[in-house]
This record gives structure tokens, sequence and C-alpha cells, in this order.
């Protein structure tokens, strides 16, 4: 028998830290559970993502407010319009998922190391065999440059992460995905937690209880059937 994500994180299990985690930091709703493709795809449907360190237990998450965009409200500022016109990177959809993940795990800057664990990776890699999750890719000579990853359920995309090598790249990238879930009839993107970088894209946000009641109705719509086929 399926259980929701909820039934099967049931606080009622032997996690003897979960009482003091659900009340801080915000949106740690549940500790433990499996990655497994069903479990996570309930787990979006209900607002949930897992997030966790290596070495932790998974951790599933629901913040309140929620980052969100929807696709029609993009905001192109001035500079990233001149760099889209001048088209220095090749678009791809789907043809380098598991090369986007790698990068996207991968330390950046001074941070020590990444979120993106092992076992997340093959569980992300497993949903894009299933064909739920989805990556979004800027190539230039033939070299991935930028790109992000996702999964998209019924007309709602759910952001995970993104990078780029070139600058720019993943800002061309967001915005070539909006616009292309625009002509799929996707309706919201969820961006999970708040950035000032997408905030400068036209992200905003919304209350938890809103939220839900979007991917109630929206990941029950189909998209068009032409979705992630290009």
């Amino acid at each position: 028998m399926q259980l929701s994500v909820l039934d099967a994180l049931n606080p009622n299990q032997a996690f003897p830290s979960l009482d003091k985690a659900l009340g801080e930091p915000n949106g740690l709703i549940a500790v433990g559970g499996c990655l497994s493709p069903q479990r996570i795809l309930n787990a979006y449907r209900n607002g949930i993502f897992p997030w966790f360190n290596p070495g932790e237990p998974i951790l599933w998450w629901s913040p309140d407010p929620r980052l969100v965009l929807f696709p029609d409200k993009l905001q192109v500022s001035r500079s990233l319009r001149k760099t889209l016109r001048k088209q220095l990177f090749e678009i791809r959809y789907d043809s380098a998922f598991e090369q986007v993940i790698i990068a996207c795990a991968a330390p950046r800057g001074d941070q020590g190391g990444t979120w993106i664990t092992e076992d997340m990776k093959r569980a992300y890699l497993q949903l894009h065999k299933l064909g739920i999750a989805h990556s979004v890719e800027a190539w230039q000579d033939q070299q991935l440059v930028g790109g992000l990853y996702g999964i998209g359920i019924g007309r709602v995309f759910f952001g995970e992460s993104m990078f780029h090598r070139k600058t720019d790249a993943s800002k061309v990238v967001f915005a070539h995905l909006v616009r292309q879930l625009t002509d799929w009839h996707y309706q919201l993107i969820d961006c999970q937690v708040s950035s000032e970088h997408l905030f400068s894209l036209g992200a905003e946000e919304v209350p938890r209880t809103v939220f839900a009641d979007l991917l109630n109705r929206l990941c029950e719509l189909q998209p068009d059937p032409d979705a992630w086929r290009r």
C-alpha cells in the first residue's frame, strides 16, 4: 500500500529531535523516510521537498511563505535582454541531465560541500529516466556552460538547482525555460526558498496555504502534449 509522504514520515516514528525541529527552522516538517520516486512525487504534490546535508537523515521542507514565479510575470532586465539577443548560447532540453545535476552539486566559491548528495543524484536520475525530472542547458562551443534541473508535475515546474560556468548562462537558461513553459501551458514555477536573484526575475512570495491551493488545482491539469519532446 502506498502511503503519502506525510503518512510515511509520521511524527510518531522514532525521530527524537523532530518535535524541536518542527518549530524551527521555518519549514522543516519531517525527518527520515526514503527517496523513492513515488515518495518524492507525493512530497512535491503536497508542497514538500527534500533538502539535507551529507551524513544527515533525509529532511523534508515546506517553508512559509513560498517563493514562486508565475511565468507571465517574468522580468527580464535590459542587460539580460541584450544578452538574449546576442544568442551566445545554444539552449537544449534534457540532453545532459546527469551532467547538469553533477555540475549543480559541485562546490561553489568558498562553499565546502553540497546538499545534492549521492542519494539525491540517484533519486533524480531515476525520476529523469521516468520522464518526470528535466534539465535545461546552455551550450557554447559544444561545452556545457550553464543549466538547471527540476520536476514537472501537471502544469507546475518545481525548480531544484542551477549553475553557470559563463557569465549570465544560468539567467539565459531560466529565461528560455520560463518562455518555453508558457508555450507549454505551465502556470506556476516553484522556486522553493527566497533569493534576491530570483526576486529580480519576477519571483514573489505567497503564503503556504495559497501555494497548497495552487498545487491542488494545477498538478491535476495537463501541459501541452509536446512538452519536453523537443
